[in-house]
């Protein structure tokens, strides 16, 4: 019977029967099927088919293609730390080169040479040999580029590194750091000298001593005290027991004034310097050179005209590949040069930058070569054309840019002209001269173009010095077009002739004591100001025009008092007047220079009647005009300023100042140079190309900022030079307009024909500065600050200082050594060098104390302590000058009996015999001694009359003598007459010296003085603690050890002789140190910001954020910390504008913007931040205040910048502010460069959405009239 299973089908309890398997049968595999456990199958307590079916469909996530477990797996991570590492292979550090016979060519064989700088890069290198960078960052460089090594610095090598090491001589005794890094003190261990010292004293064959055992303990230093340096001597037994008497003879050598090593001088003149090597050498230009056809047969360039003397000179030296600074006036034709200078490296196939101090000149420069050269490029911070030209005109941020940044452009460079060299006296921007001519690399040669300086001979030996190398200066006094200067009191048509001349062309001034007019040089001149007898003619004349003609003018206050100033209608007659005297006397056309923006305008408004112009000049100015404004849109074209100017030009006037569009600032440039504008009003305007036959000065006074001054020579000079047109103009004129008095004569002489202000340095540590040389190891910003002008002078006596220490070390070595027995000797010596330097001071305080001075009278009994006169008691007689500070006394003074009473000291010199003093003014370091009065030896002791110093006078006593110092005088006069000479002493000099016997013998401990707090009512608390400290060391320095030894006196003179030439060598050491720096303090404070700003690490490595902060050129802290603070990010393009144009924008006053409730809260978020680094620099130890680092921002046009990005029209945008169109467009221009910095910067941290946001905001701006292109471009 066959047998069944039942089987279960599905999960809702059904079963079938089906025919069971045979177990036995021949398959292979039996089939078994589920077989139920239970008659009826499993109970339905789970899902039916349908609902589960369904619940798959509603919800696929329960799917099992959705179980993880079924694929996901754990792979175990192998390590493989070589790919930590870069392992690029090594750059082959040797070539093949081919061998040929020179004559042939034919092939000889082949050598392997070494490749110098192989495997270096624009990233790790500074040498001129690394191969180019990309070609986008070939013009302008990049921040991660390492500039090329300065000239004139000193390159370490490998050869040279290696060769130190293998030479240097290394002294362990005085080269190893006894402090370690970072700690405060360190172990000081005795040297072999004081090892033999020990072992001297045990072979010493006299009674020895526990104490002087004991005290080889203190030979070891455990960080209480820090060693001096000493460098190394050779051993001297015996020092102290037995001195040899050349020794001796040594120590007294030292000793002696004459012998003493002198100092570095302080003097900053050139005569000081006669035995350091010089750098600038002044070229002859008074003789002509007659041979410089023959010299330069094939000149790079010819003028149609004939060279002047001056520029033969400079071109000579050019052929020959030298340095020049060439100094000369305004006009003289210094642009020659630097026309040679560019046809000399088109000639040689290389390159010549231009740097000018304005951006202005630069594009007037770059007209102006471009007509001459056709190869000539221009680079701005907004502008580039023809960057890869041979001659690149830019200003001289941008090169600085571009040394910083490693420009591949430097490699090709032969020349750099630097162009009003003068202008480094800017206490802004005079720095980038100084880092420029600094990181300017060796083959570079500089031309230097100056208006005439005094230091020209100075400032060329700083740049030789720095650069190591000569320096030719060619300097003219010399005037193509001689000047005349007048002065003009005329106010209306019937006054306009007067006008008087002050100085003619040949600089001589008119007298009233002379006919004729007396000739004087200007570099000779000595114009006493209070005498009445030398009066210039012409001045009084003009003095007395003004004196038939007042005026009720206002007044104002300023330096000098009251000055007057003439009303609007005053003003305008003197204009009217004077403008017509110009057109009769055939003047024109005339520059003047009014130094105030709202006058400039006014005094365009007074000339609205006056037409300078034909109708066919007329018509040419009309049509010059509109085609420069013809790329303007419409709206723009029809500016309130535009429409102004128009009218102004058509009747021959221009306006030139800040204020003034660029656009409409090169218009009127270019219709003067053409002489279509008459008459133009404008202020100092460095370096424009603007001559003119006549120079008008509204005023002589000006404000620089700060107050109101008179013009300075340099400044008058500069723009006097304007007048004189060379080859059109016999003589140029300049006149000075007297409207309300005449200037004072002191006042006029000083400002035409006083000295031009020296060229100063203005260098001063930035943060940029500091990160740019960080980032290059090689390079330190010690070196900088060495090199810098402010330094020349400290810098060029290191020869001297090496000699000198040298010297030092020599005369140290001959010393003998000073056992020290009691251990307090070298202690007792500082207390004495302290004790003497305060009672100087001291006394110098109490006898410059007025009520000090009322107790020097005739009588006073004081203590004399002198070389010759030991604390001896002595009287005043009388005082011999009124200067408190040189004043000296007459005093008489017990001495030794003589037959022949030395009167004669009285009568040969004014001053008495000085003490010795060091080189640093402080007196010898003397003993201290007790009050151990001196009591003449016999017994009838005489008197003499000695002169004394206040330095001299060691106290003054309470006690006071009635003496009759005439008589005293007299008697001691007449007894020094031979016949009067045995002559027993008058009755007043015996009961003087008899006093003064009995007061001495009475008080041998000293008599009391005059207490400072008391007597003379001294109540400054820093003084008083002083006498305080004063008496303290009195008391002190008598219970020290080694005054009881019985070798004392001559253990201490040994002792001063050794730390005398310590302190010198100690000195010397400092002089050639760091440490000598002047700015080396703010450096380590400017240090200590960025550190805490986290811009560099302990090790002083740049960090990220001071990556940034090189891209930034100017504000970089303020700027990157709004990077990293995300608040630009959150911003929009219009709003980021607007927030950073504090950074640029420079007016202080003007009117409040209306701002909007986010512009606000970007304004406070600013703020905030600025408020936080003025905090952290002046815990830093910065001298800024943190509300100057605060109000150096401002927010003026931030709703001008806000609607200008936002599409406003600049018609629309003038009217929201009083600030004058020219500074908008010209903070909009600089605050497009900022945008560029910032983008940089988020490409840097890696900040697309900020990258993004700044070339929008870059572009919005970017637009109209604001960025139109510069007219001497087109």
């Amino acid at each position: 019977m066959a047998n069944f299973d039942v089987i279960e089908t599905g999960i809702e309890g059904k079963v079938q029967v089906i025919p069971s398997r045979d177990l036995n049968s021949e398959e292979t595999v039996p089939f078994t099927l589920p077989k139920a456990t239970l008659p009826f199958g499993l109970p339905p307590v789970l899902k039916s088919l349908e609902e589960t079916i369904e619940d798959l469909l509603t919800s696929p996530e329960k799917l099992p293609i959705h179980n993880s477990y079924k694929y996901q797996r754990f792979i175990p991570r192998v390590s493989q730390p070589e790919r930590l590492y870069s392992l690029d292979v090594t750059p082959v550090p040797t070539t093949i080169v081919v061998n040929r016979n020179p004559t042939t060519g034919k092939l000889i064989g082949f050598s392997e040479e070494f490749v110098q700088d192989s495997g270096t890069s624009a990233k790790n290198s500074t040498s001129l040999r690394r191969p180019p960078g990309p070609p986008e960052d070939s013009i302008r460089g990049s921040s991660t580029n390492f500039p090329f090594w300065p000239g004139g610095l000193d390159e370490p090598d490998l050869v040279s590194l290696s060769s130190c090491t293998k030479e240097e001589k290394i002294d362990l005794e005085n080269d190893l750091l006894e402090v370690p890094p970072g700690f405060s003190h360190g172990v000081s261990t005795f040297s072999s000298k004081q090892l033999s010292k020990i072992l001297d004293i045990k072979e010493q064959p006299s009674v020895i001593d526990l104490k002087d055992l004991l005290a080889v303990d203190d030979l070891i230093d455990f960080g209480e005290e820090d060693e001096l340096e000493k460098p190394e001597v050779k051993k001297e037994p015996n020092a102290v027991i037995d001195v040899d008497p050349q020794q001796k003879n040594a120590i007294d050598e030292i000793i002696k004034l004459d012998e003493r090593i002198e100092p570095a001088s302080d003097d900053h003149q050139m005569a000081s310097h006669q035995n350091v090597e010089q750098f600038a050498i002044k070229v002859d230009t008074n003789s002509p050179v007659d041979d410089f056809h023959e010299k330069i047969p094939n000149m790079a360039y010819k003028w149609p005209f004939e060279l002047d003397v001056f520029q033969k000179q400079a071109i000579l030296k050019l052929e020959n590949h030298e340095n020049v600074f060439v100094a000369a006036h305004t006009s003289a034709g210094k642009t020659v040069v630097a026309e040679y200078a560019i046809a000399l490296s088109l000639k040689h196939m290389t390159r010549t930058i231009y740097t000018s101090p304005i951006k202005a000149l630069s594009n007037q420069k770059f007209r102006d070569f471009k007509s001459t050269f056709e190869d000539v490029g221009l680079i701005t911070g907004d502008v580039q054309i023809n960057s890869q030209a041979a001659c690149l005109i830019m200003t001289t941020e941008i090169l600085r840019s571009m040394l910083y940044g490693g420009s591949d452009v430097i490699r090709d460079l032969e020349w750099v002209i630097f162009d009003e060299v003068h202008y480094i006296n800017d206490v802004e921007r005079g720095v980038v001269w100084e880092e420029v001519l600094i990181m300017l690399p060796q083959h570079v040669s500089i031309i230097l173009l100056s208006a005439t300086v005094p230091n020209s001979m100075e400032f060329a030996d700083w740049v030789g010095q720095t650069k190591k190398k000569l320096v030719y200066v060619v300097s003219t006094q010399k005037r193509p077009v001689p000047l005349e200067h007048f002065l003009y009191t005329g106010n209306s048509s019937k006054t306009s002739n007067e006008l008087f001349l002050l100085v003619d062309d040949s600089k001589n001034f008119l007298t009233q004591g002379t006919a004729q007019a007396v000739p004087v040089k200007t570099d000779t001149i000595m114009l006493t100001l209070y005498s009445v007898h030398i009066v210039i003619h012409c001045y009084n004349k003009a003095v007395e025009a003004k004196k038939g003609r007042p005026v009720k003018p206002t007044q104002a206050y300023g330096a000098k008092g009251q000055r007057a100033i003439t009303t609007s209608n005053q003003d305008k007659n003197v204009w009217l007047s004077v403008v017509e005297m110009l057109r009769k006397k055939d003047k024109l056309p005339v520059v003047a220079f009014t130094f105030s923006k709202k006058r400039i305008e006014e005094n365009a408004q007074h000339m609205k009647s006056v037409d300078l112009l034909t109708a066919s000049e007329k018509s040419e100015v009309h049509i010059f005009f509109q085609k420069s404004i013809s790329r303007l849109k419409g709206g723009d074209r029809k500016l309130p300023q535009v429409l102004h100017m128009i009218d102004l030009l058509k009747r021959g006037f221009g306006v030139h100042h800040s204020g003034v569009l660029p656009i409409l600032k090169e218009v009127v440039e270019m219709l003067f140079q053409k002489g279509l504008v008459k008459a133009s009003i404008e202020t100092f305007a460095m370096g424009v190309n603007m001559p003119a036959r006549t120079v008008v000065f509204d005023s002589t006074r000006k404000h620089d900022g700060t107050n109101f001054r008179d013009l300075l020579p340099g400044e008058y000079v500069q723009m006097a030079g304007r007048a004189g047109r060379r080859g059109k103009d016999k003589t140029g004129t300049v006149i000075i307009l007297c409207k309300a008095d005449v200037p004072q004569m002191a006042d006029l002489h000083h400002m035409m024909l006083g000295k031009p202000m020296l060229l100063q340095s203005k260098f001063r540590l930035t943060y940029t500065m500091i990160l740019n040389l960080l980032r290059v190891e090689q390079l330190h910003v010690e070196d900088m600050m060495k090199r810098s002008f402010s330094e020349f002078h400290s810098q060029k006596d290191q020869s001297k200082h090496k000699e000198t220490l040298e010297k030092l070390i020599k005369k140290m070595g001959n010393m003998p050594e000073v056992i020290d027995y009691s251990g307090d000797l070298e202690q007792y010596y500082r207390m004495c060098e302290e004790y003497n330097n305060l009672r100087h001071k001291l006394q110098d305080v109490i006898m410059s104390h007025p009520q000090a001075l009322k107790m020097l009278v005739a009588g006073r009994v004081i203590i004399i302590d002198t070389r010759e006169h030991v604390f001896t008691l002595a009287i005043l007689l009388q005082s011999n000058s009124i200067s408190t500070k040189n004043r000296t006394f007459t005093a008489l003074i017990l001495c030794e009996q003589k037959q022949d009473v030395e009167w004669n000291r009285l009568n040969k010199s004014d001053d008495p015999e000085p003490q010795i003093y060091p080189e640093d003014g402080s007196p010898i370091v003397k003993p201290f001694r007790t009050n151990q009065l001196y009591r003449p030896e016999g017994p009838c002791p005489s008197c003499e009359i000695i002169k004394v110093k206040t330095a001299d006078i060691f106290l003054l006593t309470t006690k006071t003598i009635k003496v009759n110092a005439d008589r005293i005088i007299d008697d001691i006069r007449k007894r020094q007459q031979p016949r009067f000479r045995n002559d027993p002493p008058g009755q007043s000099t015996s009961v003087a010296c008899q006093e003064l016997l009995r007061l001495t013998e009475a008080n041998l401990d000293g008599l009391p003085g005059l207490d400072p707090i008391k007597d003379l009512h001294i109540r400054d608390v820093e003084l008083v603690e002083e006498f305080r400290r004063l008496n303290f060391l009195e008391e002190s320095l008598p219970t020290y050890n080694c005054v009881q030894h019985p070798n004392f006196e001559e253990n201490f003179e040994l002792l001063r002789a050794n730390m005398k030439l310590t302190d010198q060598y100690n000195k010397m050491k400092y002089l050639l140190s760091d440490q000598s720096l002047q700015l080396l303090p703010e450096y380590q404070q400017r240090i200590q910001v960025l550190h805490k700003l986290e811009y560099i690490d302990l090790s002083n490595t740049v960090q990220l954020k001071g990556r940034v902060a090189c891209e930034i050129s100017s504000q970089e802290l303020i700027i990157t910390e709004l990077v990293f603070h995300n608040a630009l990010t959150e911003l929009h393009p219009t709003e980021i504008a607007a927030t950073l144009s504090c950074v640029v924008f420079e007016q202080k006053r003007c009117s409040e913007p209306n701002l909007s409730p986010c512009l606000k809260k970007c304004k406070d978020e600013f703020l905030k931040i600025a408020e936080n680094i003025g905090v952290l620099q002046r815990q830093c130890g910065l001298l800024i205040p943190v509300d100057d680092y605060v109000d150096q921002f401002h927010f003026g046009l931030m709703e001008v910048v806000f609607e200008w990005a936002r599409g406003m029209p600049f018609a629309e945008i003038t009217e929201l502010t009083d600030v004058q169109e020219g500074i908008i467009v010209r903070c909009i221009q600089r605050l497009d460069e900022t945008l560029k910095d910032v983008r940089n910067a988020a490409r840097i941290i890696g900040d697309p959405t900020l990258y993004q946001k700044m070339e929008e905001a870059s572009t919005m701006i970017k637009r109209d009239i604001v960025f139109a292109a510069s007219l001497y471009t087109q």
